[in-house]
């Protein structure tokens, strides 16, 4: 949570916004394994993301966050959800809302940042068990497949609860 005071001088405490990338290519999904001295999630994979920087927009930080995390540009295809479940988080004191695209992978241009071990490239349809996928990450592949099978509305608003 974000700490602040409004200029009332009320406090608050606010919720911070993230971001991530699913990346297909060749029916493969780009996943990073977040290192083991990762203050979140340590040792599982996880989508390529994190937190939006202050006045940055969202289609912007997800590609950096793609750059920094596996070396990889890319470009936006769409955006397929808005996670704002508060309980989206195991930690108490760090909500979040997250903006889930679906990003088109472009050049490799450089390598990960220091928050991951690898960058691997799993088969769609062959994914680590969900225990050792990290955040929510296997929720918004799983909701990415259905979207595949049966279009319906975008962005999906709310937390995956596997009803569509």
């Amino acid at each position: 949570m974000i700490t602040c005071k409004f200029p009332n001088g009320n406090p608050a405490k606010l919720r911070h916004v993230t971001c991530d990338a699913i990346v297909i290519k060749d029916n493969k999904i780009l996943m990073v394994k977040r290192s083991n001295t990762a203050f979140f999630e340590p040792g599982k994979y996880a989508l390529p993301g994190g937190y939006i920087d202050r006045d940055e927009v969202v289609s912007e930080a997800v590609l950096r966050e793609l750059k920094e995390e596996t070396g990889y540009l890319g470009k936006i295809k769409f955006l397929l959800q808005i996670n704002d479940d508060p309980k989206r988080t195991n930690v108490e004191d760090n909500q979040n809302i997250s903006f889930f695209y679906v990003v088109d992978v472009e050049e490799k241009t450089g390598d990960h940042d220091r928050e991951i071990s690898e960058v691997l490239w799993f088969d769609f349809n062959n994914l680590p068990e969900n225990s050792q996928i990290g955040f929510d990450h296997a929720n918004a592949i799983n909701l990415y497949k259905k979207y595949l099978k049966r279009k319906f509305s975008l962005p999906y608003i709310g937390h995956y609860l596997g009803e569509k």
